[in-house]
């Protein structure tokens, strides 16, 4: 929960209120990480679960993804009481204003660990809700927000019911965006290899082809992805109309 006028430092979090989702490289395609601050109740949480997940798990240790993620809180204000399911950069903002009630665009978004365009481009979601006001600051490029607590200015862009917002589309895309860019640039460089490959073998099922790259694509960069990287890989040189897949083999698009 998150309590604007509260002093946040003092506030602990139970590991309870922690869901953790494990993605192992061997499965998943390498995520891109965006750097971001997490509040210190937060960052304290998250480091007392990894080590006890290395207690119980020694070797394995944790590495988390701290832009990725659902946050569920509550923002209780002196009239009324409003919860949201947010992305943790859209949290980790609206949780500064727990220390202070006014904050410039420059000194949120160095407390954040954003660049001040992204900062103000994610913080109009909170705006929107009637959470936040911006105004001009002294500088012209340096606005100031500030916490609503009154009704008359939040209420009409607040409805009375839960008014949840999953990670908010722009986050969920470019998240989503962000991981298959990286692997398809990752993977082009095998796409020669393997439209070589189908030109001299005629056709290919997913198996062989990936256990080809292995044993022949040895120097820098090594071929080290999995299966499942291979074949949405090749599902892309599919749609693109390179390769044709017809029960489970690959051919080269006539």
């Amino acid at each position: 929960q998150s309590q604007p006028g509260a002093e946040a430092e003092k506030a602990e979090l139970s590991l309870d209120a922690l869901d953790a989702t494990i993605i192992s490289s061997n499965f998943w395609p390498p995520i891109q990480d965006e750097s971001i601050n997490l509040p210190v109740p937060v960052d304290r949480l998250l480091s007392d679960y990894a080590n006890r997940f290395h207690e119980v798990k020694t070797p394995r240790k944790l590495l988390w993804k701290k832009n990725l993620g659902v946050v569920k809180l509550e923002l209780q204000f002196e009239d009324r009481t409003v919860p949201f399911s947010v992305s943790p950069l859209l949290a980790s903002i609206i949780m500064q204003f727990q220390d202070q009630p006014h904050w410039t665009s420059k000194e949120l978004a160095a407390v954040v660990g954003v660049p001040i365009d992204a900062l103000n481009r994610r913080i109009n979601f909170w705006i929107s809700k009637g959470i936040l006001a911006e105004s001009m600051g002294e500088d012209a490029d340096d606005h100031v927000f500030s916490l609503v607590e009154g009704t008359e200015s939040g209420r009409s862009a607040i409805p009375g019911a839960v008014d949840e917002l999953l990670m908010g589309d722009e986050d969920a895309d470019g998240s989503v965006a962000s991981v298959e860019d990286q692997l398809h640039k990752e993977m082009t460089i095998y796409e020669k290899f393997i439209l070589g490959m189908l030109t001299n073998f005629g056709s290919m099922a997913l198996d062989r082809i990936h256990n080809t790259l292995k044993m022949f694509c040895v120097a820098d960069p090594p071929y080290d992805k999995s299966l499942q990287q291979l074949q949405s890989f090749l599902a892309g040189l599919v749609s693109e109309e390179k390769l044709e897949l017809r029960d489970g083999m690959y051919f080269l698009k006539k």
